[in-house]
């Protein structure tokens, strides 16, 4: 296939598209340009205290499969391992208490969340009654907090669900679109008239599979997953930021710095608000909408700890906390849950700053925010009051929200794209690492399409 195709964007779905462009036959020529110095965006590890320690991302999600088959086939199969544990507590004003059986912060043993401490007897009560009330008729989209509060009262959502499902968007429940996050809640209410019932359900199904571990990690971090995929692709540009596009017959002409590159599609696999101003002249409409998804600013804080403390720490993989009652929006105890010979017996610990609402707190001088956040964290656990080695590295405008109706808007950016134009990564159906492979792969399954001409009459592939 004698065709051009350039990529805006080196982070794991600019290279994943590459990728499986690539892998396909007669391959059109494919350029990824990164506006970095490598590639890999938010995909990065640093040295903190002697060690290497995952800056960004640094799991992935089992259930949905997309980027340990990605591993796997790059030939990395052997080197994913699964945690060290599976404990995760709850921050409460008493201290630390483990979290309630059941998905998505959603109790499934009634018994058991009655003697649970965490939550006031009128809260409980209020959880349950989710099993006799009616479900909501309308299928439209609505907020997460709308759908739970709705089902099990503000305190159990606040409580249980919130700094579960809105801290892995950095978000405010509030606003974030069940669609677009979790899809299963509203099935769930839909199906089994009730989330506690769902949440059931869905247990026994996941026993039933013999599902493996929620998580799974890569061996030396999943750098070498961005890594492995730059090496296949060969032509990954670094510090190429794109400047410009314009139209050209029926291609494009994309303006790095003084260079002019043509290609027959363009791939901007860049944030929403980096493409919205690339798209302005060719695409107003596409450009209105993509600078439409809001964005948060968030840190990760990455503490190393004396010889001795790590064999103290509580057999847990971390802590979540409600929004607003500490600097941190959760903690993860590295060296528990994913244990590491590097690590000696030091306690290594991560946590995460910065959310919507609260996101004033990444602006904090690096001594502040760690100054704070260890006197937290040795007020619940038995660490130091000081680390010996601290890192704070900062993601400003990293986290897209999925407000309710962002399923709607991602539809009108796709069909307001000129064609041969196509949008890729986590602003879009999924900001986790699986769900941008996922993605990837099918806007390069649409790439290939548009060039060779496979859609129906009539029908504008994009």
């Amino acid at each position: 296939m004698n065709k051009r195709v350039l990529i805006v964007g080196g982070g794991v779905a600019g290279l994943t598209t590459a990728y499986r462009l690539l892998r396909g036959d007669e391959p059109p020529e494919v350029t990824v340009l990164e506006a970095d110095e490598t590639p890999g965006g938010k995909v990065r590890s640093i040295e903190v205290g002697g060690l290497e320690l995952e800056a960004g991302p640094d799991s992935l999600l089992a259930r949905k499969p997309a980027a340990v088959e990605l591993c796997r086939e790059l030939g990395m199969a052997e080197d994913l391992v699964t945690p060290g544990t599976g404990v995760t507590y709850i921050w409460s004003d008493a201290g630390l208490l483990r979290f309630p059986t059941g998905p998505f912060g959603i109790s499934t043993d009634m018994l058991e969340l009655w003697r649970w401490p965490g939550m006031s007897r009128r809260g409980k009560v209020r959880a349950a009654a989710d099993l006799v009330r009616k479900p909501r008729a309308e299928e439209t989209d609505e907020s997460l907090g709308s759908l739970v509060r709705r089902r099990l009262g503000d305190e159990a959502t606040e409580t249980l669900v919130a700094p579960l499902l809105g801290g892995l968007f950095a978000g405010d429940v509030d606003r974030l679109s069940v669609k677009a996050t979790f899809p299963e809640l509203a099935a769930w209410e839909r199906m089994h008239g009730s989330l506690i019932r769902g949440a059931r359900a869905a247990s026994k199904a996941a026993r039933e599979r013999a599902v493996a571990p929620m998580f799974l990690r890569l061996k030396g971090g999943l750098r070498r997953l961005t890594d492995a995929l730059a090496a296949e692709i060969e032509r990954v540009r670094c510090g190429a930021a794109v400047d410009g596009i314009r139209r050209e017959g029926a291609g494009y002409v994309v303006r790095v710095r003084e260079l002019e590159l043509a290609a027959d599609a363009v791939v901007f696999a860049s944030p929403a608000f980096v493409t919205a101003d690339l798209m302005e002249g060719l695409a107003p409409e596409a450009a209105h909408e993509l600078r439409a998804i809001p964005y948060v600013s968030t840190a990760v804080l990455l503490l190393v700890y004396p010889e001795g403390t790590g064999p103290e720490l509580p057999d847990s993989s971390g802590f979540l906390v409600p929004h607003g009652k500490l600097a941190m929006t959760a903690c993860t105890l590295v060296s528990r849950k994913w244990p590491d010979l590097s690590f000696g017996d030091r306690a290594v610990v991560r946590c995460f700053v910065g959310a919507r609402g609260v996101e004033d707190i990444v602006d904090q001088p690096d001594e502040d925010i760690v100054d704070g956040v260890s006197r937290q964290l040795a007020a619940v656990l038995p660490l130091p009051a000081r680390p010996v080695a601290a890192r704070v590295v900062r993601w400003p405008r990293a986290m897209p929200q999925y407000e309710a109706g962002h399923l709607e808007r991602v539809e009108t950016i796709e069909r307001s794209l000129p064609p041969g134009a196509f949008v890729a990564g986590q602003a879009y159906r999924g900001v986790g690492v699986p769900d941008c492979v996922k993605g990837a792969g099918d806007v390069a399954e649409r790439v290939r399409s548009y060039l060779v001409g496979e859609h129906a009459e009539g029908e504008r592939i994009r």
